[in-house]
């Protein structure tokens, strides 16, 4: 099936920037750009992308009242039929040169378009826009969003003018939508701990076959092993790993070489099994291990193996759960199962959950049902006032998943106490499916002339 994303058509009278803002939006220099007037003729059209809304955006030539048999004329006939079938339309003014009769006139012939406009003030960089944007409210657009494409200001404010216009014609578009979400191939899964934790024996038992070599010998895998297998028809790529010692203990040049390595398995995978030795407990150097995998956005998922060794296990299952949700504040929830790699008890649970965690790491949530939790988050608990005068919150956005990372937009967002910024993660992951998986959570201050 085609894929039939969005357009957004930019149009306006000649130089006023619409090329610039294309290639701000499609991420390269697609459109010649040059102080002179008409560069662009033909309409241009590209993949673009504004944080997670995706969408083709189309630049046209600037918009001339001329004849139809007239350069100017044809032209202007290119961008009325770019209009046909667009979603949206941003109708660029230049607000340090203020409203001109042009912009007026074409204002006036986009109404009759019945496409939904977003009026940008575009080179509103510094104070020289200000009269500028105060006067486009004239144009009847509703509010007008300040930008600078050449600077790239005013893009969260694109954003959230934006995305009711697209998500509405992707919702309308339905199955004919296809988005851009990765494709999924085999889980990659690797297998990480301190050394003689028993990691090569529980891939032997999930294998059915002697595949790596094993022993009591601490540190016999020297470097990782990438294994393709499958589980229930599923494919999987293991990934054995050298055991991570303390650094103190980390002696040999072969040993750091094998640490390294370890840390580039972590890289590369998409879930990491953290295995812990059940008859030694938790380790100081667990939880760094655990820490290095969370740092790097991995999906995370432990296991005390040799459990059927482990000595009055409820109190140590226990234990082990309340250090980890002490050591691990940042991600709270994640999955801790009880195995056994020598006698394959637990290992379908431990397949399971790696798979359901890689699920969850790899999720988007539709913005709509983003900004209904935030609405709720903030209605629960409102954002602090320092100095009585209360932050403001307005929008936010997941731009990306694998791990998913989301941008929350508002003003004076350096005043926000670290502990609300956790309190909005750890809502996040609780509300929309996130629980034990690594986010990443930014906030940025809006660019718009009028927040000062």
């Amino acid at each position: 099936m085609t894929s039939k994303k969005p357009k957004v058509v930019i149009i306006g009278r000649p130089n006023v920037g619409k090329s610039t803002l294309f290639n701000r939006l499609v991420g390269k220099r697609i459109a010649l750009v040059d102080d002179t007037p008409g560069v662009t003729r033909d309409r241009r059209e590209g993949e673009a992308k504004l944080f997670d809304l995706d969408f083709i955006a189309v630049d046209t030539a600037g918009l001339e009242d001329a004849g139809p048999e007239t350069l100017s004329g044809r032209m202007r006939a290119q961008t009325e039929a770019a209009l046909e079938d667009a979603s949206a339309a941003l109708l660029v003014i230049d607000s340090r040169a203020g409203l001109t009769p042009m912009d007026r006139h074409f204002a006036d012939w986009l109404r009759t378009a019945k496409v939904p406009v977003v009026l940008v003030a575009n080179k509103a960089e510094g104070r020289s826009g200000d009269a500028g944007i105060l006067e486009a409210y004239e144009l009847g657009f509703g509010e007008p969003v300040g930008i600078s494409a050449e600077h790239g200001e005013g893009l969260a404010d694109l954003f959230e003018a934006l995305a009711p216009h697209v998500d509405a014609a992707v919702a309308a578009a339905g199955d004919d939508y296809e988005g851009d979400e990765e494709a999924v191939g085999p889980l990659k899964l690797a297998i990480v701990g301190r050394p003689n934790a028993g990691k090569s024996t529980l891939i032997n038992t999930l294998l059915g076959q002697d595949r790596l070599v094993t022993g009591p010998e601490a540190g016999i895998t020297r470097d990782s092993i990438e294994i393709e297998w499958n589980w229930e028809g599923r494919p999987v790529r293991l990934i054995d790993t050298a055991g991570v010692r303390k650094k103190a203990k980390v002696h040999e040049k072969l040993e750091k070489l094998s640490v390294a390595d370890t840390r580039r398995a972590i890289d590369f995978a998409e879930v990491v099994v953290l295995l812990l030795d059940a008859t030694l407990g938790l380790e100081a150097q667990d939880l760094r291990i655990a820490d290095m995998v969370i740092e790097e956005g991995r999906a995370l998922v432990i296991a005390l193996n040799k459990w059927d060794a482990a000595e009055d296990q409820s109190r140590l299952f226990q234990g082990v759960r309340k250090a980890l949700d002490e050591g691990l504040a940042q991600i709270k929830g994640v999955p801790l199962l009880a195995v056994s790699g020598m006698t394959g008890k637990g290992l379908d649970t431990l397949l399971k959950a790696a798979f359901e965690q890689r699920e969850a790491w790899s999720q988007r949530v539709p913005t709509s049902r983003l900004n209904r939790w935030f609405e709720g988050a903030l209605a629960r608990n409102p954002p602090p006032a320092p100095d009585g005068k209360r932050l403001k919150l307005r929008y936010v956005t997941q731009v990306k998943s694998r791990p998913p990372s989301f941008v929350i937009f508002g003003n004076r967002l350096t005043e926000l106490p670290e502990s609300y910024r956790r309190y909005l993660a750890n809502s996040l992951r609780d509300d929309l499916g996130f629980t034990g998986v690594p986010i990443r959570l930014t906030l940025r201050g809006g660019k718009n002339p009028f927040d000062r």
